[in-house]
């Protein structure tokens, strides 16, 4: 297609050849003629054919185009000679959009001999723009009273191509009122203009959209449109006009003033001021019109000037007057027949006759409140009224009709100032007219309070815990009631109901503040010997008659870790060390001796652990933390000393933990002589007769006489034991003397933790304590003793002490250890106790150690 167009365009140009004789060199001239947007790489000619050249010589003279613009268009195919589009080629770009030819000149210039052939390129115009308006969107105001054929002149449009591929002609939209005639300009532009073909009518149509179209003369031809927004002025050729000529209209007598009665709305056809309409009364209105009525000259409202009155006059005739503001000013008319409404128009009336503004809330039923007369100035229905009591809430009152128009109000109702302490009592009273008028009047009636209501408290028993070693005057808790009455009958006073516990006052360890019931504590308390009070706590109003109630109040006393730990065996003078001799030869694990320790407190606070503080030889001695058993983990051996020193540490389980220490001075000794190798059965008896358990046993016979008749006839027995009795002397001796193999009596102890020991049991305080005592007899025989220990009697301790100093004796209520039987006194001599003679025993009795009872 490129060759074609080429070839074809080749045929048409014109060869001109020049031959000069400057340095011999010929300058033939070549034209050709191409349209323009030609795609890259069309051949424009065959350059060597048209320039007589052998296509070989190209390449050997190094054939070339001299660029004659900024831009490389052209190039030659040296293998072929042709001449082809290198790139596009736009006229419009090139050549001025007035010029009607536009030329490419370009040089080939060959070598070997030089020589030049000047070519000339002509572009030929085709339609590739469209027309352009300069405005896309024309604007033009005409007045509607422009006469036709008027012309105006719109914005053209321009084609950038040139000839037949300019504008050739321009179209407008249909409209019945514009046309368009075109012109011709000197350099052959095409304008338009715009005329006027009728009258324009702006209450019609005000605003006109039209499309003016420009068309090129190219094949195909191309177009392109502007908006023509044409708006027609007004002018005032309208007069205003009413809806209707007559307007009828219902006012109701007593309109407030400035009531809206109607609003006229006239009409006018034209806009701006020709379309601003002021109103006015006209003559035919009267002044007495006038008066009743006012006209809002800007919007047409007609209001309520002055009070309007049914039998005054029932009605009115209103001439209004609409004028517009256009320079020749033109009006309408119209007729407005105001007529007026009767109504109900005077109120009932309710009055209070009598009142009486306060009651007690026990006021008898059927008392007289108040007395209520009504009325109305109306007559026939309207005249006619009824009372009634504000329905919203059910009332404790009721109306009744003492004569015409008077009624009293009663109670019909008890009265509850704690429920409701005031009443607001409306009397509505209502017309039968039409439509129905009413008033109300409303009263305030105050309850007075009687004291019909005793305090109360939020609960009917406290518990309250408090630490034991509390400060005297700490606030346990605040008891507060509450009294619904007021003032006085309100007015509360708490106290402690007295109540004795052990010959004490209740008021003489707690003490209440009687304004606001905070209680405090008067003393210390130790949980170890008071663990609760259980007592009552009144609140009394001021009133008369005062009344009160009372609430129950549980103090429990909670244990705190204050008591330390107390080692009661091996049993040792304060400060002392306890010494204790063993033979070496004994085996691994046997029994050195066992600490037993005790602590007053409860629970956690109480369960005693032991530890090895200090030892000599950590590896010949072990110590069980929870029984405090004290044995050998191997044989002494040559190398070890013969004295060694133990220190046990005793701790209960508190926070902070308390502690006590005891020192243990072993011996060791080759051989141990055994003192006798029989001895009598040893049961153990004693009596219970601490200080303590002398208050126990009163206090549990003060609740279960049975008891305490049980207790005495056991006394009585024990006091009247025909048969006398032999003391076993104080055991003050070194035991390590005694024979090894059997089992030997030791200080024993039931720990809380109920561990089973193989020589004694101790249990807590809340249980029974069993203490096994055992004692070595030439048979090998074993007597147990097991006193029953009452409950709550503390901590029982059953020792034989095994220190070699004297013993201390009891009261006459320490328990003894008692033979059966008779005992030879030189039986007793041959045991080489220290400390003992003869004159010891009385009436055949030895002094006995003691059996320690603590708690």
């Amino acid at each position: 297609m490129a060759l074609s167009i080429a070839t074809i365009w080749t045929r048409c140009a014109t060869v001109l050849f020049v031959f000069s004789g400057m340095w011999g060199i010929a300058l033939p001239i070549t034209r050709y003629s191409i349209p323009e947007e030609m795609q890259e790489g069309s051949v424009v000619a065959n350059l060597a054919t048209d320039l007589g050249l052998d296509v070989r010589a190209l390449v050997t003279r190094k054939a070339k185009l001299d660029i004659i613009h900024t831009k490389k268009y052209l190039d030659i195919n040296k293998e072929t000679g042709e001449l082809f589009i290198l790139e596009k080629i736009d006229r419009e770009y090139i050549c001025s959009s007035k010029t009607t030819s536009c030329f490419l000149k370009t040089d080939v210039i060959l070598e070997n001999p030089i020589r030049i052939f000047y070519i000339e390129l002509e572009i030929m115009d085709i339609n590739d723009n469209a027309p352009v308006f300069r405005r896309e969107t024309m604007q033009l105001d005409i007045s509607e009273s422009t006469a036709p054929g008027e012309r105006f002149s719109l914005t053209n449009a321009v084609d950038a191509d040139v000839g037949a591929n300019s504008i050739k002609t321009y179209y407008l939209s249909e409209s019945k009122y514009f046309t368009i005639e075109i012109q011709t300009g000197s350099d052959g532009s095409k304008y338009v203009d715009l005329v006027i073909n009728s009258n324009l009518d702006r209450e019609e149509q005000a605003v006109h959209n039209l499309i003016l179209t420009a068309v090129d003369g190219g094949v195909p031809a191309r177009s392109s449109t502007a908006s023509i927004f044409l708006r027609v002025l007004d002018i005032n050729d309208n007069a205003p006009f009413f809806n209707q000529p007559i307007y009828a209209i219902n006012v109701t007598e007593n309109s407030p003033i400035g009531t809206l009665v109607m609003k006229l709305n006239a009409t006018d056809l034209d806009e701006g001021t020709n379309a601003e309409i002021t109103y006015s009364y006209t003559l035919y209105t009267s002044e007495k019109t006038q008066e009743k009525f006012y006209l809002n000259s800007n919007t047409g409202e007609i209001k309520v000037k002055d009070v309007i009155d049914f039998e005054e006059s029932h009605s009115f005739d209103i001439y209004i007057q609409a004028r517009d503001q256009g320079s020749n000013s033109l009006s309408g008319d119209c007729k407005v027949m105001a007529f007026i409404t009767d109504l109900n128009d005077n109120y009932p009336e309710v009055t209070i006759t009598s009142f009486k503004s306060t009651v007690n809330e026990d006021v008898a039923i059927g008392t007289l409140i108040a007395v209520i007369s009504i009325s109305d100035r109306d007559s026939g229905d309207n005249g006619e009224v009824e009372l009634t009591l504000n329905q919203q809430a059910s009332l404790p009152f009721v109306l009744d009709k003492s004569s015409e128009d008077y009624f009293a109000l009663l109670i019909s109702e008890p009265l509850d100032r704690e429920t409701i302490p005031r009443y607001d009592i409306t009397f509505i009273v209502t017309d039968k007219g039409t439509p129905r008028l009413f008033d109300n009047e409303t009263i305030t009636l105050e309850i007075l309070d009687v004291n019909d209501n005793a305090p109360v408290f939020p609960q009917s028993f406290y518990t309250i815990h408090v630490v034991e070693n509390n400060i005297p005057g700490a606030l346990l808790t605040s008891l507060s009631a509450f009294d619904p009455d007021l003032h006085e009958n309100q007015y509360l006073v708490y106290f402690i109901m007295e109540k004795e516990i052990i010959n004490t006052s209740m008021s003489m360890l707690f003490s209440i503040n009687p304004e606001n019931g905070n209680l405090y504590a008067l003393k210390t308390f130790d949980f170890e010997r008071e663990r609760e009070f259980l007592f009552h706590i009144e609140a009394r109003d001021s009133g008369l008659p005062p009344l009160s109630s009372n609430v129950t109040v549980h103090v429990i006393i909670l244990d705190q870790n204050d008591n330390t730990p107390l080692i009661v065996s091996p049993w040792r003078a304060q400060g002392s060390v306890i010494e204790d001799v063993i033979p070496r030869s004994v085996d691994k694990g046997f029994l050195i001796v066992k600490v037993i320790a005790i602590d007053t407190d409860s629970l956690q606070n109480s369960r005693v652990t032991y530890q090895l503080l200090q030892t000599s030889d950590s590896t010949l001695f072990s110590l069980d933390q929870y029984n405090g058993e004290i044995r050998t983990t191997r044989m002494f051996s040559y190398r070890d000393p013969r004295h060694q020193r133990l220190v046990v540490v005793a701790k209960d389980n508190g926070d902070p933990a308390l502690s006590a220490t005891i020192t243990i001075k072993i011996s060791t000794v080759e051989h141990m002589v055994t003192p006798f190798s029989e001895t009598t059965e040893l049961p153990l008896e004693y009596d219970l007769f601490t200080d303590f358990n002398l208050y126990l046993v009163i206090g549990l016979g003060s609740v279960s006489f049975l008891l305490l008749i049980t207790i005495l006839v056991i006394i009585v027995l024990k006091c009247q034991k025909p048969k006398p009795m032999k003391m076993l002397p104080a055991i003050n001796m070194n035991l390590n003397s005694l024979n090894r193999n059997s089992v030997i009596s030791r200080n024993s102890i039931i720990s809380q933790r109920s561990s089973t020991i193989a020589d004694s049991t101790l249990i807590s305080s809340d249980a029974y304590w069993y203490s096994l005592f055992l004692a070595e007899t030439r048979k090998g025989n074993v007597v147990v003793r097991q006193p029953i220990v009452p409950k709550g009697a503390g901590y029982f301790v059953s020792s034989i002490p095994r220190s070699t100093g004297p013993t201390e004796t009891s009261d006459s209520r320490a328990s003894t250890l008692q033979f059966v039987g008779d005992v030879d006194t030189k039986e007793l001599e041959a045991l080489n106790l220290p400390h003992y003679s003869p004159a010891d025993e009385i009436g055949g009795v030895l002094r006995h150690d003691t059996i320690s009872l603590f708690g």
